[in-house]
């Protein structure tokens, strides 16, 4: 059984794309395919089915992907042991991030990233809504947000603390609020999907429903707006931090912490194979990121 075909197949399990596999390993289409086709041949089962669209495991396919993982895991081990192989990172590795985080705090760091793993390609997609990881073929899809997936590996980059802010202006021409209660006195910037703010006060956990005229799906927009005096939002600090530190922006209600468990995640697919490349990634944007992060300093 052919190393270089189970390597192709697994890659495939996760693109579900035969070209975008192949061409991961250097392989055309036509070579691609004839791989997986003799692979088929020599298990005398049907692995993949094929479409015009997309491709899909078979119920055969599912069964045998655990154990192709497992013996490339193996493989890898057995050539480290004897001194002829690494772990070194190498391929093309697909990350989906949110935009505005992927822009502010990602991108800054793919060049220096590149440079220390040469062998390493990126494939970075910025998109604000959650991805299928498995359909989109991602290695890590990096998350702002509780997670609830129970299917998905995840490993904690840095703590997401969110704060309310306001721009001086705002707070000059309309007075700072002093508890939870006097949100409801202004106008109130939301992120799409965000609609109510939870507060710890020492009577226990208030829920207020925010009100106002504008409600945004992009968080540095939603910055943006609150600096121009558009009224309070709910922003995290690693979107702000600029802008406090240049006095555009203040946090208000410091006494009243937002009760939130979201964190920046790197999640992905399986732990059964954690990949080289996923775990260069993951170990260097947490070297990156530091405790507390950068943005908090």
């Amino acid at each position: 059984m052919n190393i270089e075909y189970i390597k192709l197949f697994v890659r495939i399990a996760s693109t579900h794309n035969i070209s975008l596999a192949g061409s991961e390993l250097g392989l055309s289409p036509p070579v691609a395919s004839m791989h997986i086709s003799k692979l088929e041949n020599s298990l005398g089962v049907k692995l993949i089915h094929r479409t015009t669209r997309k491709v899909s495991l078979t119920v055969e396919g599912k069964a045998f992907l655990p154990h192709a993982e497992e013996i490339l895991n193996a493989v890898d081990n057995a050539r480290v042991a004897v001194g002829v192989g690494s772990f070194t990172p190498q391929g093309t590795i697909r990350v989906s991030a949110p935009a505005s985080f992927g822009r502010m705090h990602i991108v800054p760091f793919l060049k220096e990233f590149t440079e220390k793993h040469p062998h390493l390609k990126i494939d970075l997609r910025q998109s604000d809504s959650i991805v299928d990881m498995v359909e989109g073929g991602f290695d890590i899809a990096i998350r702002n947000a509780s997670l609830n997936d129970s299917t998905l590996v995840a490993r904690k980059l840095a703590r997401d603390k969110r704060i309310i802010c306001a721009s001086p202006e705002y707070i000059k021409k309309f007075e700072e609020p002093k508890t939870p209660q006097d949100i409801l006195k202004h106008q109130c910037i939301n992120l799409i999907g965000i609609d109510n703010w939870t507060f710890q006060t020492p009577d226990g956990i208030q829920k207020i429903k925010t009100k106002g005229s504008i409600r945004i799906d992009n968080g540095e927009s939603i910055r943006d707006t609150c600096i121009d005096g558009g009224g309070l939002t709910l922003c995290s600090i690693w979107c702000a931090y600029k802008a406090l530190q240049k006095g555009e922006l203040v946090q208000v209600l410091k006494d009243y912490p937002l009760v939130s468990d979201t964190a920046i995640w790197a999640v992905y697919p399986s732990s059964r194979l954690l990949a080289p490349k996923v775990r260069a990634f993951i170990d260097y944007f947490i070297g990156c990121y530091g405790e507390p992060p950068y943005w908090e300093r």
